[in-house]
C-alpha cells in the first residue's frame, strides 16, 4: 500500500494542522459527542447519503438484495447532486442529524471528510481476515486511506481509465483496424472522414476527461511519470510533461479530436454522439462497460432520443502508443466511491452490517458487479455475463474479461493525488494548449505554479 497519497510537508501540512486545530476547538466548544450505543446489528434504520448511484433504481436494487438477508434493517438512500455535495454534507455530519453512511471519493473528499468517518480497518479485518488487503482491489485501499493510515471508507467498486471504446460495426463496414499508434490513429480518422463518418469524440470542456487523456499520453511518453508528478516526486515542468502537452495539441492539429471539442461536454454531448453512431471512437473508461450490454445500450439510446434504435456491440481498446516509445497502454483508476460510516451514526451496528455486506460479501459485490458501472472491489467476484446479456457475447466477452484481468493489479491512481486547485489548472492548461493561447512549456510552468500554491509541490 502506498505510504502517503500526498506530501505531508510544506503548505499542505501546515494547512492540515490549522484545520485540525480549528476542528478540535469547534468540537470542544460545541460539546458534541459520538453515540455510545451502537444499536442492533440486524435491525434498525440506516440513513445513506450519496451522489452516486445517480440512478436511484440502482441504489434500490442494492438495498432490495441486502434486505433479502437483513429484512429488519431499513436503508434510506438520499441522492445529493455532486454539485451540492460538499455544501450539504459538511453541516449534516457536524450536526446530530446527519447520515449514518455516506459516500467517499479518493482525493480531496478524503482530506475534507476523514475527520467525520470511522476507521474501517477493524471492519475489513473482521469481514475478510488479517490479510484482507490481498482480497480487494489495491486502488480501493490506497485511495481511501489517509496519510495516517486510517481507512476512511470501504470501496464499493472501482473505475479505471486509459481506454477508448469503439463502434465495431463502423470499423468493419469500412474495413478498418483500430489504431495502436499516433500514425495509425491519424490514418484511421482520415479514412473515416473520407467515408463520411466521424472518427473520435471527446468532451474536452470537462477536466476529468482531459486529465484521462493527458495521463494516458504521459504513460505513453514515460510510464509512471504522471503519478510521480501528481504525487510531488517530480515537477510539472519535466520534459515528459511538456511532451505530453505537445502530443495533446497534436490530437487537435492532426484532426483526431472532433471539431469544436473544447466546447463539448463528455456527458451528454460526446456520449450521445458516440452512442448514436456519429463517431466511431470515444474516450471512456471501464464504467462504459454497462453499454456493452443489450439492456444498458438500449436504455442509453432511448435516453439519447433515438426511437427504435438497434443495440450495437462496443469494444474496449487500449489507448494508442501516441508517443511511439513502445510503451504498452495501462490502466489507472480509483475507487469509484467508498462507503464511510459517520462517527455520529445513530445506528452504527446496522450501518456496519450494511457497509460490510455491500463491500466484502460475495452476494453484495455480485449485485454491484452485475450493474457494470464499476468493477467490484472484491477480487474474487466477477460479473455474470450470461445473466447480464451482452449485445454480442461471442465478440465482446473476451475483450471485456481481458480488461477485468488487468485491473486486479492496477495501483496507479486517477484522481487520488490531484487537489482541487491543480484540477482546475489541468483544465486551464489543456484548454490553452489546445486553442494555441499557450505553448506546452508555458502551460507546464502554470501547472507547476498552481501545484506549489496548493502545497502539492515544494
Amino acid at each position: 500500500m502506498r505510504k502517503s497519497l500526498r506530501p505531508t510537508t510544506g503548505l499542505r501540512s501546515l494547512a492540515a494542522l490549522g484545520v485540525a486545530a480549528l476542528a478540535a476547538a469547534s468540537l470542544t466548544a460545541c460539546g458534541s459527542s459520538e453515540p455510545s450505543d451502537p444499536g442492533s446489528a440486524t435491525s434498525g434504520t440506516v440513513s445513506w447519503w450519496g451522489w452516486t448511484p445517480t440512478d436511484t433504481a440502482t441504489a434500490e436494487a442494492y438495498i432490495s438484495a441486502f434486505n433479502e438477508e437483513y429484512p429488519d434493517i431499513t436503508v434510506d438512500y438520499k441522492l445529493v447532486a455532486i454539485a451540492d455535495w460538499q455544501a450539504a454534507l459538511r453541516p449534516a455530519l457536524s450536526s446530530d442529524s446527519g447520515p449514518d453512511v455516506f459516500d467517499m471519493q479518493p482525493g480531496s473528499y478524503v482530506d475534507q471528510f476523514k475527520s467525520f468517518a470511522e476507521d474501517l480497518t477493524p471492519l475489513a479485518e473482521d469481514a475478510l481476515g488479517d490479510d484482507w488487503e490481498s482480497k480487494v482491489a489495491p486502488i480501493g485501499v490506497s485511495g481511501l486511506t489517509d496519510e495516517t493510515g486510517k481507512l476512511t471508507a470501504m470501496s464499493v467498486g472501482s473505475t479505471y481509465a486509459g481506454l477508448l471504446w469503439i463502434n465495431k460495426g463502423i470499423f468493419d463496414e469500412h474495413g478498418l483496424t483500430p489504431p495502436t499508434t499516433m500514425e495509425e490513429w491519424v490514418k484511421v480518422c482520415d479514412d473515416l472522414r473520407a467515408a463520411g463518418e466521424g472518427c473520435f469524440v471527446q468532451g474536452a470542456a470537462q477536466q476529468g476527461f482531459d486529465q484521462d487523456t493527458l495521463q494516458s499520453i504521459a504513460n505513453s511518453v514515460e510510464p509512471g511519470l504522471w503519478e510521480a508528478v501528481t504525487g510531488g516526486e517530480k515537477k510539472w515542468t519535466e520534459p515528459g510533461i511538456v511532451e505530453t502537452l505537445s502530443i495533446w495539441k497534436q490530437l487537435f492539429d492532426d484532426g483526431i479530436m472532433q471539431p469544436g471539442a473544447i466546447g463539448y461536454q463528455q456527458y451528454p454531448d460526446a456520449n450521445n454522439d458516440f452512442l448514436t453512431g456519429k463517431y466511431a471512437m470515444v474516450q471512456m473508461g471501464t464504467w462504459y462497460t454497462q453499454y456493452a450490454t443489450e439492456s444498458g445500450i438500449t436504455a442509453a439510446l432511448s435516453a439519447a432520443g433515438v426511437a427504435g434504435a438497434q443495440p450495437f456491440p462496443i469494444l474496449p481498446l487500449p489507448f494508442p502508443d501516441v508517443a511511439g516509445n513502445g510503451n504498452e497502454a495501462h490502466l489507472f483508476g480509483d475507487a469509484d466511491y467508498g462507503l464511510a460510516i459517520s462517527k455520529k451514526a445513530k445506528n452504527k451496528a446496522a450501518a456496519e452490517t450494511f457497509v460490510k455486506w455491500m463491500t466484502t460479501t460475495t452476494e453484495g459485490q455480485t449485485v454491484v458487479a452485475n450493474q457494470l458501472q464499476g468493477l467490484p472491489a472484491l477480487q474474487s467476484v466477477q460479473p455474470d455475463y450470461a445473466a447480464i446479456g451482452l449485445v454480442d457475447p461471442a465478440l465482446q466477452t473476451q475483450p471485456v474479461q481481458d480488461v477485468l484481468e488487468q485491473v486486479s493489479s492496477v495501483d496507479e491512481p486517477r484522481f487520488a493525488l490531484i487537489s482541487a486547485d491543480v484540477s482546475e489548472a489541468i483544465l486551464a492548461a489543456a484548454t490553452s494548449v489546445a486553442t494555441g493561447s499557450a505553448t506546452p512549456e508555458d502551460a507546464a510552468e502554470a501547472l507547476q505554479t498552481a501545484a506549489v500554491a496548493a502545497g502539492d509541490q515544494q
